[in-house]
């Protein structure tokens, strides 16, 4: 059975956390889709790209999910805001199952209550709230959690969920057939 990749964002998502990760997840042939927290299936980037997602926010079940994934980008302070969204985060976060966030997005975690005792890193404009992160690493695993530091370590980020999802094997043959 094919596993299943959630990306959430809304308007001011860092393309390149989106698209990096999603392009190798797919590459590895796992089904990946986009959820925009907006009223629109259409979401505007950071850099001024629209993305067209797959489906709304609202109404998703936890178990149709196998791995969560958080972009970045300053869109990350709006959704900060959204209750529904941490409720939902904190409930996928008892799941057990991977929990992904690159650059800000691992302030939602911390809204969420999700990162206490764990080991994370996270984008350098996020160090002063969240001050247990790791500044040198750019990707940090801790069991179930993945998190990195931004745009610059997109490719990175998406390799080590390529590996946790489909194994050494399958992240080696990506990285070398796009030069990694």
């Amino acid at each position: 059975m094919q596993k299943n990749v959630l990306f959430v964002f809304g308007h001011g998502v860092e393309e390149l956390e989106l698209i990096a990760p999603a392009d190798l997840l797919r590459r590895a042939g796992l089904a990946v889709s986009f959820a925009s927290t907006e009223e629109t299936r259409l979401v505007n980037t950071r850099g001024g790209f629209v993305v067209q997602c797959d489906r709304s926010f609202s109404g998703i079940d936890v178990t149709d999910v196998d791995l969560l994934v958080l972009p970045g980008g300053p869109g990350v302070m709006a959704l900060r805001q959204r209750q529904d969204l941490l409720g939902f985060l904190r409930e996928y976060g008892q799941s057990g199952k991977p929990l992904a966030a690159i650059c800000a997005a691992p302030l939602l975690l911390q809204d969420a209550g999700l990162l206490e005792g764990k080991q994370f890193t996270c984008h350098d404009s996020c160090w002063t709230e969240l001050v247990t992160a790791h500044p040198s690493e750019k990707v940090v695993i801790d069991g179930a959690l993945i998190t990195s530091q931004g745009a610059g370590t997109a490719l990175d980020f998406g390799l080590v969920l390529v590996g946790l999802m489909c194994g050494e094997e399958v992240r080696a043959q990506i990285a070398r057939a796009i030069m990694a």
